[in-house]
């Protein structure tokens, strides 16, 4: 609670900050704008704290997004209705969060080293598949995933929501939720009250390749083009997300609120920094300080 208010404060100030410095910061059109670009980022962080929670890391998220979605918008390139080329686009990033999870209960690889390895491959198949080009040519139906609204509402802020909400359903009122942070919490333990901790482990892994994969869905819909570069970087904005929102990077400890609280973080500053017109060179060095406190946040904590 205590860490989910430091969070709170922090955005405030950040805005704050930036409000005195940029009139233009406060505007009705660039708060919102703020809310769909950090829409984005929050869905693969709704991922990322589940892997966190249980003491992993999930590395290969950014590259996921670009596979999935390089997949999903070539089956969009070739006329397959919107429906069933965004459901194969689902279906490949939990496969691939699945392998991932696999690796690491079944082969017993450290989380780090196998979602690196799940990075490098799934970026390098992206390239192969795409030829190095972006997909383009989407079709309508696809492109309303990412530009249409519900009302006043963008849809991609209405997924946002429901995936939160989902999220905070599944760890807060269900027994995998409660065994999430068990496992987090204390593995042998966990194991020793008869939980399937391999079996926790990869289920995670699993929702964060679909998290990741959704939100490339919304990119490819949004730029109705699919760029095999899309992604980069992806991850260590989800992980800051997740620690500045107040999970413990050694697992247990979280909530799903304070990851969005981290996302608009992360977003407020990438705004902020964009309205000033600072370089994208400082502006990922900002974005790396930022990460660096984060971590030693939570390692204070802990």
């Amino acid at each position: 609670m205590f860490l989910k208010l430091r969070s709170i404060i922090g955005l405030l100030l950040l805005s704050a900050i930036l409000s005195v410095l940029s009139p233009r910061f406060l505007t009705y059109s660039n708060l919102f704008n703020v809310l769909r670009q950090t829409s984005l980022n929050a869905i693969i962080a709704v991922g990322m704290t589940f892997v966190i929670l249980t003491g992993g890391i999930d590395l290969s998220v950014g590259s996921i997004l670009a596979f999935s979605s390089a997949i999903a918008a070539n089956m969009a390139h070739n006329n397959t209705s919107a429906a069933v080329a965004i459901l194969t686009g689902l279906v490949v990033g939990a496969l691939l969060g699945l392998t991932n999870g696999l690796i690491v209960t079944q082969g017993n690889v450290p989380p780090f080293i196998a979602t690196l390895a799940m990075m490098t491959m799934a970026r390098g198949a992206t390239l192969v598949y795409s030829n190095g080009q972006p997909i383009t040519g989407l079709g309508d139906g696809f492109y309303l995933i990412g530009n249409g609204y519900l009302g006043q509402i963008p849809i991609p802020v209405i997924i946002t929501i429901g995936a939160l909400l989902v999220a905070y359903y599944i760890l807060s009122q269900t027994r995998t939720g409660r065994y999430i942070y068990a496992v987090g919490s204390n593995e042998s333990a966990a194991k020793l009250t008869g939980i399937n901790t391999k079996l926790v482990k990869t289920l995670v892994y699993a929702i964060s390749g679909f998290t990741a994969a959704l939100s490339g869905i919304i990119i490819a819909s949004r730029l109705n083009s699919a760029p095999p570069t899309a992604g980069s970087g992806a991850e260590l904005d989800a992980i800051a997300a997740v620690v500045l929102g107040g999970t413990s990077l050694a697992g247990g400890e979280g909530h799903i609120a304070g990851t969005f609280i981290g996302a608009l973080i992360i977003g407020v500053l990438n705004n902020g920094l964009n309205l000033l017109n600072v370089s994208s060179y400082y502006q990922q060095f900002a974005k790396g300080v930022v990460i660096l406190i984060a971590v030693l946040l939570d390692r204070r904590k802990s």
